[in-house]
């Protein structure tokens, strides 16, 4: 039985964003070969840590109705709700008692449930991890800190392009932190003291 962690992450919040079919290309498989266990392990770590878990995931409908306009013009799109590409990648699958939101933007926070739940859940420091790194991983990790939350990028857990995604998360340390997910529990103390020291000045 796998015991359970003594930290207290009730104030974070892992944002999982778009680990579906259409986003994992054939060279993310070749430079990011542990993704998928890294992915496994992540989750195992959170659920036993009670560690909150939202999952994002890209759809959109068939008939253009909700594509982003740049898409309509180029008259195609990923993640076609029910096409085999939306599916949710094994490594990623959620859970009954996890909270799931879709959305057809770059930026998870602009669908408007997602800081809700977050607020109404006492969230102060996002986690994001998922595809792509350089694209809705990144906008919604920015997203987040310029909301007034503490955000960092869970880096082994994310994948792109090679040179975009080590851009990614080497290039915003004035925006978000970036960490591999074995590294969490080493980094609760420094962001627990980083959300103690804001909380003081309130």
């Amino acid at each position: 039985m796998a015991l359970k962690s003594i930290q207290d992450w009730q104030s974070f919040v892992l944002l999982l964003v778009d680990v579906q079919e259409d986003f994992w290309t054939a060279e993310m498989a070749q430079h990011f070969p542990d993704f998928s266990d890294n992915v496994r392990g992540l989750l195992l770590y959170c659920r036993q840590a009670d560690l909150d878990v939202v999952h994002l995931r890209a759809s959109f409908q068939q008939d253009q109705s909700n594509w982003m306009n740049r898409y309509k013009l180029q008259g195609a799109i990923p993640c076609i709700a029910e096409s085999d590409g939306a599916q949710v990648m094994p490594c990623a699958v959620s859970l009954p008692n996890e909270t799931v939101f879709e959305k057809q933007t770059f930026d998870g926070f602009l669908n408007p449930q997602l800081e809700q739940y977050l607020q109404e859940n006492g969230k102060k420091f996002v986690l994001v991890a998922g595809l792509e790194s350089s694209v809705c991983v990144l906008l919604t990790a920015v997203s987040a800190t310029q909301r007034g939350y503490l955000s960092a990028i869970i880096s082994d857990c994310s994948a792109d392009n090679v040179k975009a995604h080590q851009h990614t998360i080497t290039n915003y340390p004035f925006a978000f932190d970036s960490v591999s997910y074995k590294a969490l529990p080493k980094q609760y103390a420094t962001w627990c003291s980083m959300l103690n020291q804001l909380e003081s000045m309130e």
